[in-house]
C-alpha cells in the first residue's frame, strides 16, 4: 500500500517537488505531461506528492527528458550512466506499473513460436490456485504494488503454462487464466487505469472462454463494463452489461452463482444510468439487484462479486449520490453494516457517505466519513475523482476557516491543483 501523510520518504517527496516545480516553469498542466508520459493525472499527482515512488531508471530518464533536464537534476546522487540494463527487484513493486507493461504485445510468444509440446505444467495446479486466491485478497485489500509484483511473477507462467499443459488439465488453466486477469483489471479500475482494465478484461473474457465456464464470462464482462465507465464510454458499457443481462436472464435455471453475477451486472447498468443521469432506470436497476438479492438471502462472493443484500445498499448509496439525492443516501447508508466485506466496499460506503454529506454542507461529518475511508482503502481517496470534488468543494465553502485536518487531507488527495 503507497505511503500517505508523515510516512512519505523524504526523498520521494523531494523527488516529487521538483518534478513539480520543473513542469510549472514549463507550463505544463499535469495532464499534458501524464499524457506524454502515457500516464494518468492521478499517478503524476501521486508522484509530485511522494506517494508514488519512481523506482525505474528507464522512467526516471523519459521523466527527466520529457523536462528537458538531467536524471541528475530530479534525482542528485543517480547514476549518470544511463537506464540500469534491467529491472531490480525493488522496481517491481512500483505500484502498477510493471503490470501495466506486462499487457503490452502478446503475452507469450517465445512459448507459441516453440510450439506446444504437451510436456505438461511447470507447477501443480494446487498452488497456482493458492496464488490466484492471494491476488484476489491483495486486490480487494487495496495492496496494488503486491498486486502488481504477484501478477507480474504469476500471468507469464499461467500463459505459459496453459499452451504446454496436457489437454486435460487446459480448462482449469485457463479458468486460472481468466481468474487472474480479472484481478488485475478490477486493480487497474481502482487505480483509474481505465485503459489498462479493458485490456486485462478483455483477457479475462476469451480465457473463461476457452475454460468453458460462460459464468466467467459474464464475471468478466463486468469487469469490462467498470473499465468502459471509467472510460466514460456510457455506451459501450450499457451494451456490454445489457447483453450479458439479457443471455443471463435467459436461463430457465439459476443457481446462486449465476444469481450473483445477474445482480452485479445489475449494480454496474445502474451505476452507468446514474452517470448518463437517467435517475429512473438507474433506481429501476438497483431495485431488479435488491430483489436477486432478496432471493440469494445472504452476502456471498462468487467471483470475488461480492455480491449480496449488503452490496447492493452500498451501490444504492453510491447511485444516490451520483443522482444528487444526498438524503436519500444518508438514509440508506447509515443503516449499513459493512464490516464483513472488503476494505474497499467499506471504504467505497465511507467516501460516498463523505460526498453526500458535502452535498448537504455537513462539513464536520464529510471530513470524518473521507478521513475514515482513507484510513480503510487510500487508494479511493488519492484516484477517485469524486472523492477529490468533494474535499475541493469542502475547502472552497470553508474557506479562510478550512481546518487543518481537511487542508492536510486536500494536499495528500492532490484535490487543489
Amino acid at each position: 500500500m503507497k505511503p500517505t501523510g508523515k510516512n512519505v520518504d523524504p526523498q520521494d517527496r523531494a523527488f516529487g517537488q521538483r518534478v513539480q516545480k520543473f513542469r510549472k516553469e514549463r507550463g505544463r498542466t499535469q495532464a499534458e505531461f501524464a499524457a506524454a508520459l502515457g500516464k494518468t493525472s492521478s499517478w503524476l499527482s501521486q508522484v509530485e506528492r511522494g506517494v508514488q515512488p519512481v523506482q525505474r531508471m528507464d522512467l526516471l530518464q523519459q521523466i527527466a527528458d520529457e523536462l528537458g533536464v538531467s536524471v541528475q537534476q530530479l534525482r542528485p546522487g543517480s547514476p549518470a550512466d544511463g537506464p540500469s540494463q534491467a529491472p531490480t527487484a525493488q522496481s517491481l513493486s512500483n505500484d502498477l506499473d510493471e503490470a501495466r507493461r506486462l499487457l503490452s504485445g502478446h503475452p507469450a510468444l517465445h512459448t507459441l513460436l516453440a510450439g506446444r509440446d504437451g510436456s505438461g505444467t511447470t507447477r501443480a495446479l494446487d498452488p497456482l490456485r493458492r496464488d490466484i486466491d492471494d491476488l484476489w485478497d491483495l486486490t480487494h485489500a487495496g495492496q496494488l504494488a503486491q498486486v502488481s509484483t504477484l501478477a507480474v511473477q504469476l500471468l507469464p507462467e499461467l500463459e505459459r503454462t496453459v499452451r504446454t499443459a496436457p489437454s486435460e488439465q487446459q480448462a482449469e488453466l485457463y479458468l486460472l487464466l481468466s481468474r487472474a486477469y480479472q484481478a488485475l483489471s478490477a486493480a487497474f479500475v481502482r487505480q483509474d487505469e481505465a485503459d489498462a482494465a479493458w485490456v486485462a478484461a478483455d483477457r479475462a473474457v476469451f480465457a473463461a472462454e476457452q475454460s468453458g465456464d460462460p459464468l466467467h464470462v459474464c464475471a468478466s464482462v463486468f469487469r469490462m463494463v467498470q473499465a468502459f465507465v471509467r472510460l466514460r464510454s456510457l455506451g459501450q458499457a450499457e451494451h456490454a452489461a445489457q447483453t450479458a443481462i439479457s443471455a443471463l436472464s435467459a436461463q430457465a435455471a439459476q443457481t446462486s452463482e449465476s444469481l450473483s453475477v445477474l445482480g452485479s451486472l445489475h449494480l454496474a447498468l445502474a451505476l452507468v444510468r446514474a452517470r448518463a443521469s437517467a435517475r429512473t432506470e438507474a433506481k429501476e436497476e438497483i431495485e431488479k439487484a435488491r430483489a436477486i438479492a432478496a432471493q440469494l438471502g445472504e452476502n456471498r462472493n462468487d467471483f470475488n462479486l461480492e455480491f449480496g443484500p449488503v452490496n447492493v445498499e452500498i451501490q444504492a448509496v453510491s447511485t444516490a449520490v451520483d443522482l444528487g439525492d444526498a438524503g436519500e443516501a444518508l438514509d440508506i447508508g447509515l443503516t449499513i453494516d459493512a464490516s464483513e466485506l472488503s476494505p474497499e466496499r467499506q471504504g467505497r460506503l465511507l467516501m460516498d457517505l463523505g460526498r453526500a454529506h458535502a452535498q448537504r454542507r455537513h462539513g464536520g461529518e464529510a471530513l470524518d466519513c473521507l478521513l475514515r475511508a482513507e484510513a480503510i482503502a487510500p487508494e479511493i481517496i488519492q484516484t477517485h475523482q469524486a472523492a477529490r470534488a468533494a474535499i475541493r468543494e469542502l475547502v472552497l465553502v470553508a474557506g479562510p476557516n478550512a481546518s487543518r485536518e481537511l487542508l492536510e487531507l486536500a494536499e495528500r488527495a492532490d484535490a487543489l491543483d
